[in-house]
């Protein structure tokens, strides 16, 4: 499932992440509102994991529209020219939604972060948030006295098998013992809280939900640095090829220039605060 002193992207960065890059179909695609080639005629399907997480959903319930995620996901709708009640949803595991073959789903948010790998097996839309990882610990272990990845390498790190934030414990950290992997962010979170490991990377917004509302000895130890300088961006997913993609890049992209986009993040992921980078 699944990237500076401030933990969250500022809104005037998010407002203004570049989009993702296009094709001419992407430039070409007519978005007849109300009536795109959808899964179902007349309806546009989004798709996200079991369970989901504030701050991107809540009470993991995406059709609320309430979190982030599940508020962008009926904004770009309505950019589509489906109305709520046009709107359905649909749960795929984490990494079965991002696997070659048909979909379930005409578009999926579940915090994909884009990568030219995944980009051989799905499309994406433009970006709709910037985003980076953070390192969590429990309060009163060395973990959480760390001011540097190199304090972190020594220890057991570990993350969410297919996300981006185990290419962080990897390649940014790179602990001696190799990263532990888990199949959900909840088997992370046990086995942090059974000592099995010592620290656990997720994105940032997450992290803050996780040690405000999940964890009670839970600690932000720090933010990890943009990997290569470049940001990481999350966006919507589509089938490979999906006719679909241009249509949703522009909605993202309307979106953004709105200040919709920034308006969301306020609403929903701006109260988190900051931590400390790590170096």
């Amino acid at each position: 499932m699944l990237a500076v002193a401030a933990l969250l992207v500022p809104l005037a960065a998010a407002a203004g992440c570049a989009p993702a890059e296009t094709t001419p179909t992407d430039a070409q695609a007519t978005c007849e509102p109300g009536a795109l080639p959808t899964l179902t005629d007349g309806t546009l399907t989004f798709g996200t994991d079991q369970p989901v997480y504030p701050p991107w959903y809540l009470d993991d319930d995406p059709a609320s529209g309430e979190g982030f995620e599940g508020a962008v996901a009926y904004a770009i709708a309505e950019e589509l020219g489906y109305a709520r009640d046009r709107v359905t949803w649909v749960r795929v595991p984490f990494n079965a939604a991002i696997q070659p073959g048909p979909k379930t789903y005409d578009v999926n948010l579940t915090e994909f972060s884009i990568t030219e790998e995944r980009r051989r097996a799905v499309d994406f839309s433009s970006p709709y948030y910037d985003v980076k990882q953070a390192v969590i610990a429990l309060e009163g272990t060395p973990a959480a006295a760390a001011t540097t990845i190199a304090q972190l390498k020594e220890l057991r790190v570990g993350a969410q098998v297919g996300t981006t934030s185990l290419e962080a414990v990897s390649e940014q950290i790179a602990p001696a013992a190799g990263p532990a992997v888990f199949n959900t962010n909840d088997d992370a979170k046990l086995a942090l809280t059974n000592g099995q490991i010592d620290a656990l990377v997720v994105d940032l917004p997450t992290a803050f939900y996780i040690t405000s509302a999940e964890l009670d000895n839970g600690t932000i130890v720090g933010q990890l640095p943009l990997g290569g300088g470049t940001p990481e961006q999350f966006g919507a997913v589509l089938d490979l090829g999906s006719p679909l993609t241009g249509c949703v890049s522009q909605a993202v992209d309307r979106l953004r220039d709105a200040g919709t986009l920034a308006q969301l993040e306020a609403q929903w992921l701006a109260s988190a605060g900051s931590a400390p980078e790590l170096r």
